[in-house]
């Protein structure tokens, strides 16, 4: 079975996900991961050859066609998202971009995170601090994706202090108002934390 995978004109993590997906779908078989720029490339054929997955790449008129052969004699299959192995995950995000720097490019990288967030199990809670509260109000950039998080069980809190500050408590669209105690608690009860 030969499927082709159309990732042109998309901005990673999207190649990726469309690649992994595609691969997960089937337990052995070949697919074509067109894209046509180099980062894209690097980053499927990392993706596919950590998967342990044959691949070869072919240039035609600046597009770039990954074949990517998974099943029999290419190595183990590619991993399907489980429950996280250790322990509940908690993300404290303390700004509305991802990374210092052109904020601009910060709000895309944060889109990007946020989509290959869904591609994992979902976390525990994700608490928004500072700037961070910007991403659970109307016109967030990554609200779809926050609330999709919340409908698979992600508590979203949002600092009621930072909310003030930014004039943003009646714009909340997704999660609940939370305190530095309750944050407090989520950052000491065990598990993994991470902060952005």
């Amino acid at each position: 079975m030969i499927r082709e995978i159309n990732n042109r004109g998309l901005a990673c993590p999207q190649p990726v996900i469309n690649t992994k997906k595609a691969l997960e779908e089937m337990e052995q078989g070949t697919v074509v991961s067109v894209v046509d720029n180099r980062v894209a490339l690097e980053n499927v054929t990392r993706f596919a050859e950590n998967a342990g997955c044959k691949v070869s790449v072919e240039e035609k008129n600046g597009e770039f066609y990954i074949t990517i052969t998974k099943g029999e004699g290419t190595g183990p299959a590619v991993a399907v998202p489980g429950k996280c192995e250790t322990g509940p995950v908690v993300y404290l995000i303390t700004s509305n971009t991802f990374g210092n720097g052109a904020e601009d490019l910060g709000e895309t990288l944060m889109v990007s995170f946020f989509n290959s967030l869904l591609e994992k199990p979902a976390p525990r809670v994700i608490m928004l601090v500072n700037s961070g509260v910007r991403l659970a109000v109307q016109q967030s950039r990554v609200l779809e994706q926050i609330t999709k998080l919340a409908r698979r069980g992600t508590e979203v809190l949002s600092c009621g202090t930072c909310l003030d500050y930014y004039k943003l408590k009646d714009q909340l669209a997704v999660g609940r108002v939370t305190n530095m105690l309750e944050i407090l608690e989520n950052l000491t009860a065990g598990g993994t934390v991470i902060t952005l």
